[in-house]
């Protein structure tokens, strides 16, 4: 089966919209405040990303979401109104996986060094990340949030969440031919229509208040389970990467 990867689809034209997770609901405003929302530009497009705080100058997201441009938005509960909790800020380097294969997704993990610290208060906040061995097992649930769409006619502007189910790494190797379980977590329950969707890459799979998950990839039809890139794989990397661009 030929993924999709989920930020394909979401283009913001003037006046558009984002969408939202499939099954989920509104979530309470400022509930996720780690959540950001990132606005990029291409030669081609301007699209939209999720993704997240992990250090006052450092938001992680997916290495898909790559632009030549890219603008974060944090504190935000709907991102069609100039909030008074709005941060926004610039990105000043876009630092993807060296090892992201665009074919395959692997190593789908990019972080964002911000060009401002951000003012850390109740609504802005970095979210924790994992510590060695901490490796998630089948059956964790989880929540994952975002702006992404829930179908080509059904919009909202309001950040949505969504509990997931980790799944067997099985079920996502039946499905995708590239999976690896070394780097990848297979998310959501196959008998529940619950996903994330167009819009939600690079936002977080929240387990136990960490950040264990990225939003990477799933079916064109919004089925799940999905592909989200294991954090813990790269915690190496993250940690040698924020202290070079400190």
């Amino acid at each position: 089966m030929q993924p999709l990867l989920l930020l394909l689809a979401l283009i913001l034209l003037p006046g558009a919209k984002a969408g939202k997770i499939i099954g989920g609901q509104e979530a309470r405003p400022h509930s996720h405040p780690y959540m950001a929302y990132l606005q990029v530009g291409s030669p081609e497009d301007l699209t939209s990303c999720g993704g997240f705080l992990v250090r006052e100058d450092f938001v992680m997201t997916a290495a898909h979401c790559w632009g030549s441009v890219i603008n974060v938005t944090l504190g935000a509960h709907n991102i069609r109104r100039l909030e008074r909790t709005q941060q926004r800020i610039s990105v000043l380097r876009a630092i993807p996986h060296p090892g992201y294969d665009q074919q395959t997704f692997l190593n789908d993990i990019m972080l964002l060094q911000l060009r401002n610290r951000i003012r850390r208060n109740r609504v802005v906040r970095p979210v924790a990340l994992p510590n060695a061995g901490e490796k998630l097992r089948p059956g964790a649930l989880c929540t994952v949030a975002g702006w992404g769409r829930v179908s080509l006619d059904r919009r909202t502007d309001r950040l949505q969440e969504a509990q997931l189910r980790v799944q067997s790494d099985r079920k996502c190797s039946r499905r995708f031919s590239t999976y690896s379980s070394q780097t990848e977590i297979c998310v959501g329950d196959p008998r529940q229509r619950k996903v994330a969707f167009k819009g939600d890459s690079g936002g977080p799979l929240v387990c136990n208040n960490k950040a264990q998950g990225i939003v990477s990839y799933g079916d064109s039809k919004g089925t799940p389970p999905e592909v989200f890139t294991r954090i813990l794989s790269y915690m190496s990397w993250v940690k040698r990467t924020m202290r070079r661009f400190k």
